[in-house]
């Protein structure tokens, strides 16, 4: 399986499509430009099967009815989060957009809990990792060394948690108890900026070396 990151956006969000050689793809917070997106997707020969979010902000949800209906797929999103996608006072875009309220529809497919989720032919176990938001969820894939980490955690960095809901002890107990316990080689795919890994997050960032 291979990974693209796309960014797009005002705030560049990370957007990732993991694919397999048999061109299925899981879509990961399609933020925004749903047609640049579908662009990709379609030059690529690619079809997607589900669409995660690692969270509800709304800079994480703002193409996600356009490749749902697209594609006519499922959306995942944690149980937390369930209300934000309908709801702009919830998901930030009306204090951030200037009034501008980004809303979704409702989300075909509810995370309650920590399990192993198979869609066709990709598993990922999901970690529960909220602090930047309630419902925030990694999920990370053994078989590539690999988690898609959301705004959990930066090059560097972690998610900011003054925003509603926010809670930094919160925030940073998650990064250590399931982000540090996975191998150090794990490749870490954030919701924005650079890709690192938990072996450099341990060494050079600030907010969590020595742990």
């Amino acid at each position: 399986m291979e990974w693209r990151q796309i960014p797009l956006g005002l705030l560049q969000t990370n957007c990732y499509v993991l694919y397999n050689p048999q061109k299925d793809c899981i879509i990961f917070d399609p933020g925004a430009e749903g047609e640049k997106l579908i662009a990709y997707l379609e030059k690529e020969q690619l079809k997607p099967q589900a669409i995660l979010l690692t969270h509800a902000h709304f800079d994480h949800i703002g193409a996600v009815d356009e490749i749902r209906q697209y594609y006519k797929v499922p959306v995942y999103v944690h149980e937390n989060e369930a209300n934000w996608l309908t709801d702009s006072t919830l998901n930030g875009s009306q204090l951030f957009m200037n009034g501008r309220s980004i809303t979704v529809s409702p989300p075909d497919k509810i995370i309650k809990k920590e399990e192993v989720l198979s869609i066709g032919g990709f598993t990922f176990e999901i970690l529960e990792t909220p602090g930047h938001s309630p419902g925030s969820v990694s999920f990370y894939v053994e078989n590539m060394n690999t988690v898609f980490a959301g705004d959990t955690l930066f090059q560097g960095s972690i998610g900011r948690t003054d925003l509603p809901d926010g809670n930094q002890e919160q925030l940073l107990n998650s990064i250590k108890e399931k982000l540090l316990a996975l191998p150090k080689e794990t490749t870490v795919l954030p919701g924005h900026g650079p890709v690192t890994s938990i072996e450099k997050e341990v060494h050079f960032n600030p907010f969590i070396n020595g742990y």
